[in-house]
């Protein structure tokens, strides 16, 4: 499979951050991927407000993401916001594309560092998994990638990929800590993680958001033994790698820790 990791850099405009993903995805289809990666909050950067602009996924913001995925032929996969319970939102990924129509709302909500995710966001309950081209791919969002049961629920619903889209928080170690935590859920559930972050605003003169959590870049795909196969920057940036799924019954069949495991 050839698919392509977009690091974008959301601004507050949904409108501008459509074009975005056009831009990036036309891009991604140019060479040849089968399926882009957006990040979490794809719709909108957080440090904005988020009730006023969610919307169902039969709304006019995922129905212009389905029309870009219709006209290049191409599976995206991108954070938006959906309505929620008490006032709240969903932090929800949208995948669609040829025969592709699903969601993932997150499950582990980001109360960590100073910020606190649940104020303004109403949890999702159910891992999701959904199939391209033969391929059965897990979904997880940023936070979700400190709980290594959701990756591996996935691998036994069949997943060899793992995509967790992110807008991951700045401060001391935490681009340490993200490298580690996603090459090691690729090990946890031995899929190729495929880790698309939101790019630094700093690295393109943009200002601080305070304590929101609006990305440092470091996307990543990585292999199911945990060897990056491309690592990005901080920068907005496009990068595409081949992932050859057939190795994964060699991989657990040396490493099968999957069927190894045991519940306390």
């Amino acid at each position: 499979m050839r698919l392509a990791v977009a690091q974008i850099v959301s601004s507050a405009n949904p409108a501008d951050n459509v074009e975005l993903i056009r831009e990036y995805a036309t891009q991604a289809e140019a060479a040849g991927a089968e399926l882009v990666v957006f990040p979490e909050a794809a719709m909108r950067a957080f440090g904005n407000t988020l009730a006023d602009i969610a919307e169902p996924l039969d709304g006019p913001w995922a129905a212009a993401v389905r029309t870009i995925a219709g006209d290049l032929d191409i599976a995206i996969v991108a954070g938006m916001f959906t309505p929620g319970n008490d006032g709240r939102v969903r932090n929800t990924l949208l995948v669609t594309g040829p025969g592709i129509d699903t969601s993932y709302d997150k499950i582990h909500l980001f109360d960590a560092f100073g910020f606190a995710e649940s104020d303004s966001v109403d949890a999702g309950t159910s891992p999701v998994t959904f199939e391209l081209n033969g391929t059965v791919i897990g979904l997880a969002t940023c936070y979700d990638v400190r709980f290594p049961a959701l990756f591996t629920a996935n691998a036994r619903a069949g997943a060899d990929v793992n995509i967790v889209c992110a807008s991951w928080g700045s401060g001391e170690g935490k681009a340490e800590q993200w490298d580690l935590l996603v090459r090691a859920r690729a090990v946890d559930s031995t899929t190729f993680v495929v880790a698309c972050g939101q790019g630094d605003p700093a690295s393109i003169g943009l200002p601080s958001a305070g304590a929101a959590p609006t990305g440092i870049g470091h996307s990543a795909v990585v292999s199911p033994l945990g060897s990056p196969l491309v690592t990005l920057g901080r920068e907005p940036e496009l990068a595409v790698v081949d992932i050859d799924t057939s190795v994964i019954p060699d991989v657990r069949g040396k490493l099968p820790v999957l069927a190894n495991a045991r519940s306390f």
